[in-house]
């Protein structure tokens, strides 16, 4: 899919989804300076297009309005960059999968490079925001473990159905 495409789809699940009207720019501008970088241009063009949130997989992407919302996209940043350096300055986070997992993007990257967090580790996906949104527009969209494999605990491993389990 083109941008263009993209930005159409997603503005079709934004209305479907009621998400809030588009950021205006000097929320992008402020957003920036908090973060100390530039928005990969899909992504500014989906907050001042689409909607500031809410597009994206499930319940949306974080909106970007610093100061207005509860959770926006530059919050981490408030502060400054991951002192510890395990999350590298400029990988942001976008969407929240819940029990500390996030899908992040690179705005060092003009193509918006995702990044997945989990468990204090963070590590890139291998995808474009345009192939994450378009994943999710399929149905496709599943978290990114490095490798593809979740780590062994017991929250992440299947639950055996009753005539699997053993006696």
């Amino acid at each position: 899919m083109t941008d263009d495409e993209i930005i159409e789809a997603c503005r079709k699940i934004a209305r479907e989804r009621q998400a809030p009207p588009p950021a205006p720019p000097e929320a992008i501008s402020e957003a920036e300076r908090v973060i100390g970088f530039v928005f990969p241009e899909l992504l500014r063009r989906l907050y001042t297009e689409v909607s500031n949130g809410g597009f994206g997989p499930v319940d949306g992407v974080l909106p970007v309005d610093v100061g207005q919302w509860h959770e926006h996209i530059a919050e981490a940043y408030e502060h400054g960059p991951d002192p510890t350096g395990g999350v590298p300055a400029g990988v942001v986070p976008l969407y929240d999968w819940g029990c500390t997992m996030w899908s992040m993007i690179d705005f060092r990257d003009p193509d918006g490079a995702m990044w997945s967090n989990a468990e204090g580790d963070c590590w890139p996906q291998g995808v474009t925001l345009a192939q994450w949104l378009v994943a999710a527009m399929n149905g496709e969209l599943r978290f990114a473990w490095p490798d593809g494999v979740p780590p062994e605990s017991e929250w992440h491993r299947p639950t055996p159905s009753a005539d699997h389990q053993e006696s």
